[in-house]
């Protein structure tokens, strides 16, 4: 039986003198996303908990989170962060003075002494950028041990913006999850993650921050693929050599048939290869293949051309060659 996945997503609104519109929302929506894959099976067994009272309420759960040895254990927060001399915090509303909330000190120590496989912490609020760094030179928190990928909204001495309600980051983050970020065989991982958000946001606008100490990136959720396996393998059957050009004619033309009323050239459509030719253009969609000479890949077929692989198709052909597709 596979290690569990387990998420804790927490979102704070209520504090006491500076309260929040949709940090409760933001958390519940990424609880929602995450609990299933694209297809509906499951992903994560999550721990939502909104509006939590504590430092102490808050610690005890992140303790939780990272207990075991879990395949993946996520935190996500949405709420107030701060930053002083020491370092930053997440902040919890029974915060006071030199006492604001958990430190991302802490966080870091328990994830980084955590037995799960891989520790993903996903911070939204102010001053987010700070976590796995220190503002005293050569202390611990500076050290990400293996296995731990960090993900935060800003950078250590920015705000992160609400608007309409909702929180920047977080909703780049769930059309990120919805497949924005996603790889031709339905993976969404924390790097895509951050390469969507930080293309999405303007260089005026918050940084998103990424820290990571990994050998090889997990999916946090996976959708049905833009082009189906079966069809993907069908690369290197199409191109037994990546350099190799795969010719054409219009007997690949579904339309270059004599029940079609337009002018038709020989050698009319032939079923085996209208079916290759398809499965070429969906290639071609997704940017692995791309028409030799012409602009477009109708013009390929009828004007006897070629395709070929891109150097995005190039590197699915060698995971296909290698059997990891």
């Amino acid at each position: 039986m596979a290690a569990p996945r387990k998420a804790l997503v927490v979102g704070i609104n209520d504090y006491p003198q500076a309260r929040l519109k949709g940090c409760v929302n933001d958390a519940s929506s990424v609880a929602s996303i995450i609990e299933t894959n694209g297809d509906g099976s499951p992903n994560f067994d999550v721990r939502l908990a909104t509006d939590v009272k504590s430092k102490a309420e808050l610690k005890a759960l992140i303790a939780d989170l990272f207990k075991g040895d879990s395949e993946t254990s996520l935190f996500y927060f949405s709420g107030h962060g701060h930053l002083d001399e020491v370092g930053g915090y997440i902040v919890t509303p029974d915060y006071q003075e030199f006492d604001v909330g958990v430190s991302m000190f802490d966080i870091l120590t328990m994830a980084n002494q955590s037995k799960a496989q891989n520790r993903i912490i996903i911070l939204d609020c102010c001053n987010s950028g700070a976590f796995g760094s220190s503002k005293v030179a050569g202390a611990p928190a500076t050290q990400i041990c293996e296995g731990v990928s960090i993900l935060t909204a800003s950078k250590d001495d920015e705000s992160a913006i609400e608007v309409n309600g909702r929180g920047i980051f977080t909703n780049l983050f769930l059309d990120a999850l919805q497949g924005g970020a996603s790889d031709l065989r339905g993976h969404i991982t924390p790097g895509s993650i951050y390469a969507y958000i930080d293309q999405a946001l303007g260089p005026w606008d918050q940084r998103p921050v990424f820290k990571t100490n990994i050998t090889r990136f997990t999916s946090l959720r996976t959708i049905p693929p833009q082009v189906s396996f079966n069809i993907l393998r069908k690369l290197i059957e199409y191109f037994p050599t990546p350099q190799e050009q795969f010719s054409l004619d219009p007997s690949f033309e579904d339309t270059n048939a004599e029940n079609v009323e337009h002018q038709i050239v020989e050698p009319y459509a032939v079923a085996e290869n209208v079916e290759k030719f398809k499965n070429l253009q969906k290639f071609q969609s997704v940017g692995l293949v791309i028409p030799v000479d012409e602009e477009h890949m109708y013009y390929a077929a009828m004007n006897s051309k070629s395709c070929k692989l891109t150097a995005l198709g190039y590197h699915y052909w060698r995971l296909i060659k290698d059997k990891r597709i």
